[in-house]
């Protein structure tokens, strides 16, 4: 340390240091600064010039400041407006703050001057350092561009250590920090090593932000590069003719003059085609279009198939793929001959309806089977919107043709059969009703030129031959269910499903199970179980489910054993299936009073009704339990007032009815009942209980009522006559009117039954009575 110890204005610096031998200039605005500087310019220009340790500071104390600074003199002074002050000032040597001096608004200091610390290397070792920051200097401007042209060729001219050192930290851009730190070391080895340092650090640091900065680089060139080859690739392929937009029209132009199809389809498929060969490659319109044009190429015209009008093959292949179903077959048969001799014949539309697992999907394949037709199944079950019938307009992103022409386009012909597969279950919801679109397509006259919104010309469906299925027609509207020819498919017998769970049921769900030809045998008697004492259903999806139940487990006892064969008998059965799940009511055994036997139909097939009624003293209510609905309570009622308006033949006295109450009561409490078709049933039962006469227990019946007592027809009679077969009655009364529903039915179900027509209620109580 010298002795000298000077008395300075002080100016604190934010963000700045400056080192000895450094020009530079910069903006004074705060207060105290301006008075150090103009002190400075009243006595000899000298300033200390000292950074603050943290620049947002606004009035430094001593303790702000940092220790080290630089002694520098003003060579000019420049006021601008807003009391700023530029100061252009050179360094000139180290300094270090001693003290402040606070009582003028000025800064002054004490300022202490600095020598060199610790010995200077040897000139050897000096030139050595020289060299290395020259090279490295070298290494820095490759790496940092910026500073090769205006800084570095000073720098390397340079030939004295300290000056080197000094310039180094002063010229290239680096943090005011690292500069601060230059100028705390006096000794040039210390210097050194800091220039050093940061050079190397630097270094790195522009080395890894090029590496980043290349791989961004190289990426942007690489789309850049794959988007012009592209775009040459096009270029060239339209040179040598290939693959180019022109090219695909001219193929769609080779396909248009192959197409079978009327003049407007025509005319139509070439403007679009004339559109699409101005259509920029690759842009969103030119998309639509192709898609649009390869949908109408691909569709159906005039091609079709040739049918195949055999009607013993078609009766053949009818009655190896179906046991029963005669109406239908007898239908499809006759369609087929007026199709033979007229040689066209406007395809009727027929609807299958009938209860779940009937074989209505499946005589539709086999129908087209029989025909040698394209087969189309369509599902509409939970179609809400109308699109999905009709399509959508071909300006929607994602638009689509409708199931229809969908369905053409994958049958490939104009004729296929086409399945609209629950039709009963279509559903409307805002986008507009489904149903209503259906009507035009299945209308013989209209469905001639059906009107798709995606194709836009009118597509012929009148040769396409409709089957339609449902469960009901309660639910498809009137003049849907008008444009079609309705078939019933019924319940099975016992008989007719005992016939097809042997001829087809057991052998298709041996081979998916995979047993092979005599491996399980069921006994006839045993197949009788499972449908008697297994299953309760119209169909034969649970009675096919119980006989695959049985092969899984026969495989696995094959497996398991080893064994040769497994016979199923109805012995053994329990082994397999567990215990009986169905059981009938048997006819009671004794005649009792108040107990009628009713039939009803369930979607499952029919049963048979037990109506108990008692009476009770009373007030002359009626309460009716078992979850009875609305028309079978009215039908109660009637059946009520009936029986009061014959009561004075028995006998009974005129108060009778104000001093009793009635029950009736049908079980099972838990199954909702209703319709009509018991009103003969509860009156019986009623005027049973009423006059205590006894009701013959053999004896089951059906029917409505009136006021007046006389029978009305009911529905369903097939189920109800099996049901009342199944429940082993003797005698069934059905209305007179159902005689011709009655003549219909075959003899296996009506065989040891005696019925018995009615036309009013005297003859039923007559029939019933013991």
């Amino acid at each position: 340390m010298g002795e000298n110890v000077m008395t300075m204005p002080v100016v604190a610096l934010r963000g700045l240091t400056i080192l000895p031998g450094m020009v530079l200039h910069f903006d004074v605005n705060r207060p105290r600064s301006v008075a150090s500087v103009e002190k400075a310019m009243a006595g000899d220009q000298k300033l200390f010039l000292v950074s603050q340790r943290h620049p947002e500071i606004i009035e430094p104390e001593f303790e702000d400041l940092y220790q080290i600074g630089t002694v520098a003199v003003v060579k000019q002074l420049v006021r601008l407006p807003g009391k700023v002050v530029r100061v252009l000032v050179e360094g000139l040597e180290r300094g270090e703050l001693v003290c402040l001096d606070e009582k003028e608004p000025a800064l002054i200091g004490q300022i202490e001057c600095m020598e060199a610390e610790g010995g200077e290397p040897d000139a050897m070792t000096k030139e050595a350092m020289l060299r290395i920051l020259k090279e490295k200097l070298e290494e820095y401007g490759r790496v940092n561009p910026k500073i090769t042209k205006e800084i570095l060729p000073n720098l390397l001219l340079i030939t004295d250590l300290n000056e080197m050192l000094d310039q180094i930290a002063i010229q290239l851009p680096w943090d005011y920090t690292v500069r601060q730190t230059v100028l705390e070391h006096p000794a040039v080895t210390e210097r050194y090593e800091i220039v050093l340092q940061t050079l190397l650090a630097e270094m790195e640091i522009y080395r890894i932000k090029k590496e980043f900065q290349d791989k961004v680089k190289a990426d942007i060139d690489q789309n850049q590069k794959e988007y012009i080859l592209r775009e040459q690739m096009k270029v060239i392929r339209q040179e040598l003719g290939e693959d180019n937009p022109l090219s695909e029209a001219d193929e769609y132009e080779k396909k248009l003059g192959a197409l079978k199809a009327e003049k407007e389809v025509k005319e139509k498929l070439q403007k679009e085609i004339g559109r699409f060969r101005t259509m920029p490659g690759g842009s969103q319109e030119g998309n639509v279009l192709r898609t649009y044009i390869e949908t109408l190429l691909e569709l159906p015209w005039k091609k079709v198939s040739k049918d195949n009008n055999d009607i013993h093959h078609a009766e053949e292949v009818l009655n190896s793929d179906h046991y029963g179903l005669e109406k239908v077959k007898e239908r499809i048969l006759e369609y087929l001959a007026v199709r033979t001799l007229t040689k066209q014949g406007n395809s009727p539309i027929i609807c299958l309806v009938g209860p779940p697992g009937t074989g209505k999907t499946s005589i539709a394949r086999s129908v087209a089977r029989a025909l040698d037709k394209k087969y189309v199944r369509i599902s509409l079950g939970g179609v809400r919107d109308e699109a999905e019938i009709r399509g959508h307009r071909k300006t929607y992103v994602g638009a689509m043709p409708g199931r229809l022409a969908e369905g053409l386009r994958q049958a490939g012909v104009a004729n296929p059969l086409m399945l609209l597969d629950e039709i009963d279950k279509v559903s409307s919801d805002y986008k507009g009703d489904t149903s209503s679109a259906l009507l035009e397509v299945l209308d013989g006259e209209q469905n001639v030129k059906f009107r798709d919104h995606y194709i836009e010309v009118p597509v012929d469906l009148s040769q396409v031959l409709f089957i339609a299925t449902a469960n009901t027609t309660q639910t498809i509207p009137g003049p849907l269910l008008d444009r079609m020819e309705v078939i019933e498919v019924n319940s099975y017998t016992e008989n007719e499903k005992f016939h097809i769970a042997r001829n087809y049921l057991v052998g298709k769900q041996m081979e998916s199970n995979g047993l092979k030809e005599g491996e399980i045998i069921f006994s006839d008697k045993s197949l009788e179980k499972i449908i008697h004492n297994y299953t309760r259903e119209a169909g034969v999806r649970n009675l096919e489910r119980k006989i695959g139940e049985v092969c899984r487990k026969a495989a696995r006892q094959l497996l398991e054993k080893k064994k040769g064969q497994i016979r199923i008998s109805e012995t053994n059965l329990e082994k397999y299936l567990g215990k009986e799940k169905v059981t009938f009511d048997e006819a009671s055994e004794e005649d009792e009073i108040g107990i009628v036997r009713g039939l009803a139909w369930t979607s499952v097939g029919g049963d048979t009704l037990q109506i108990e009624v008692n009476v009770m003293p009373g007030k002359g209510s009626l309460l009716m339990t078992g979850q009875l609905g609305d028309v079978m309570k009215e039908s109660a009622q009637t059946a009520l007032t009936y029986v009061r308006s014959v009561c004075p033949d028995y006998g009974i006295p005129d108060d009778y009815f104000e001093k009793h109450d009635l029950h009736i009561h049908i079980p099972e409490g838990a199954v909702p009942k209703d319709g009509p078709s018991a009103g003969i049933t509860m009156a019986t039962a009623m005027l049973s209980a009423v006059t205590g006469q006894k009701v013959r227990a053999k004896v089951a019946m059906t029917g409505e009522i009136t006021l007046r007592g006389r029978v009305l027809p009911i529905g369903g009679l097939k189920e109800k006559i099996l049901a009342a077969k199944m429940a082993h009655m003797e005698t069934v009364l059905v209305p007179f009117k159902n005689q011709p529903d009655i003549s219909e039915l075959s003899k296996e179900i009506t065989k040891g039954l005696e019925i018995r027509y009615m036309k009013t209620m005297e003859e039923v109580i007559k029939e019933a009575f013991v």
